[in-house]
């Protein structure tokens, strides 16, 4: 596929990349490749293929769901400037 300088220059400003007119040419050539691998990617018959998340076959390693810790509510809203039924009460902020 062939990308001329225009096309190189109007995607560097959408991405707001600053392009040296020297790289200009190497930027050209690059992103050709880059679409040329994309249209030869096109081309693979996937028909049949399931999507994957991951290429290979493992479970993620779970922990048991089990209570770990003691419930400490009392203990932290003891501090707390005002509290009612086990919630804690802040000023208004948005009229």
């Amino acid at each position: 596929m062939s990308i001329d300088s225009k096309e190189i220059g109007n995607i560097a400003w959408l991405a707001r990349l600053a392009t040296p007119a020297g790289e200009v040419d190497r930027y050209q050539r690059d992103l050709a490749r880059i679409l040329e691998l994309v249209e030869q990617m096109n081309q693979v018959d996937t028909d049949g293929v399931a999507p994957l998340a991951h290429p290979l076959e493992i479970g993620a390693r779970l922990r048991p769901d089990a209570v770990t810790e003691t419930d400490q509510r009392e203990r932290f809203q003891a501090s707390a400037p005002d509290v009612r039924d086990g919630l804690y009460i802040v000023p208004k902020v948005i009229e």
